[in-house]
């Protein structure tokens, strides 16, 4: 039984062995000119900003690193078992391109992934083929006492220098071979974990200080509170609906019943426009109640999802809206639906009262794993945050999904509300 479980245990740390080797191996071929790749291209697009042209291309190049640091992440969890935390900032959606780029540069995690892609070049690619160095490096010291030295030494005098063994005939061939056989048995104990140094350094660069944690987590915090509090706001407003509305209809509906049930012998006419009444209450009973529930819920927005909830939207409203949307990849998850749903709807019924316009265009679509949700319209400009207007509300309703607002609204128009929200479709 226990030379086994010692076959099982050798068997099993030779398949790490292996499998350590080849990840390691396919990792440095493709983190090497990636690494290259997102510095040179951070470094270029960012000397560019005095001139214009970095300011376009800046938030693009950060964002495909930020993209390729998280993967890092992903791999070093999958692979390592090492998990790194992540701590970036969410990304402004403001249409100035001058002032995205900035708010990306002041974000610490910005600089962090630069140093990384650095260190990442020579220390990176070395940690990372190490493992494969450890296993493939002694099966060619295994091959050369079966005639492999040949191919190397074209005469005797022709030394093939394996580490520190100079091959150059079958004898000194079988001492290479001798080395080779110890290197293997170093690599059975050891590559595993050279493979683990190599997610260590990753997570020693790539890991946030603790004030950047504790200020996520302030954030987080803040976030979960405006969700309460719209919780509440909105528990509120559905109880204050039901008691002015659909309740005192009902009770009034309750009412005319009983008094139906006292003039039904003596007087049938009465009871019969009585009846009549309560058959009106219940049916504006039953409307007030749909419209809870839609307000809520859209019925729509459950069924056929954020797109056709959108288009039903603008349907209803007075104004010539055009909806676009491009959700191929599937449908988000059911409360950020909600939340952009609840987002677009407060964000038109203000073009619709305080915007003066007479065209309103929404575009909807997914990419980059962010749900992108723009609002435009024709009228007198004006509108701002935190202006009464109601997209302070928008903001924190969206901040609980780490999403970001956007408004460009010049005076005179037209006005342009950009929406970001985190998400995977599925």
């Amino acid at each position: 039984m226990n030379t086994n479980t010692k076959s099982g245990e050798g068997g099993s740390r030779a398949r790490g062995m292996v499998l350590a080797a080849v990840r390691g191996l396919a990792l440095a071929v493709v983190s090497l000119p990636l690494s290259i790749l997102g510095l040179c291209l951070s470094l270029v697009s960012m000397a560019l900003i005095p001139i214009g042209v970095g300011a376009l291309t800046t938030p693009f190049v950060v964002k495909g690193v930020r993209a390729y640091a998280d993967r890092r992440r992903a791999l070093a969890e999958r692979w390592g078992g090492v998990r790194i935390p992540s701590a970036y900032r969410p990304a402004p959606a403001s249409v100035n391109p001058f002032r995205r780029t900035f708010a990306l540069l002041r974000d610490p995690a910005t600089w962090r992934d630069l140093l990384w892609l650095l260190v990442d070049l020579p220390a990176g690619f070395l940690t990372a083929l190490l493992p494969a160095v450890l296993v493939f490096y002694p099966l060619e010291g295994l091959a050369l006492p079966a005639g492999l030295w040949r191919v190397y030494t074209e005469t005797e005098a022709d030394a093939y220098w394996y580490l520190f063994v100079p091959v150059s005939d079958r004898t000194s061939a079988f001492g290479a071979g001798a080395l080779a056989a110890v290197l293997l048995f170093v690599a059975h104990r050891y590559t595993v974990r050279a493979f683990q140094v190599h997610f260590l350094l990753t997570k020693a660069m790539l890991t946030p200080s603790q004030a950047e944690l504790a200020e996520r987590v302030k954030v987080l915090t803040q976030t979960r509170r405006d969700a309460v509090d719209t919780s509440a706001a909105e528990l509120r407003r559905i109880e204050r609906d039901l008691h002015d509305g659909a309740q005192a209809r009902l009770v009034a509906m309750g009412m005319d019943l009983g008094t139906v049930e006292m003039l039904l012998d003596k007087d049938p006419e009465k009871a019969k426009a009585l009846l009549a009444q309560a058959r009106r209450s219940s049916a504006e009973a039953l409307s007030e109640l749909r419209d809870l529930v839609r307000g809520i819920h859209p019925p729509v927005l459950a069924e056929r999802g954020l797109g056709d909830a959108v288009r039903a939207l603008a349907l209803r409203l007075p104004v010539a809206t055009e909806v676009s949307v491009e959700l191929e990849g599937g449908r988000a998850q059911a409360p950020v639906e909600s939340a952009a749903y609840f987002a677009v709807s407060e964000v038109l019924t203000n073009a619709v009262k305080h915007s003066g316009a007479d065209r309103i265009w929404v575009d909807l679509h997914h990419g980059d794993g962010r749900l992108k949700i723009s609002v435009t319209d024709n009228g007198q400009g004006g509108a701002s945050i935190g202006a009464g207007s109601g997209l302070a509300g928008v903001e924190r309703r969206l901040g609980t999904f780490d999403g970001v607002l956007a408004v460009s609204s010049p005076a005179g128009g037209p006005t342009m509300v950009t929406m970001e929200i985190p998400c995977v479709l599925s």
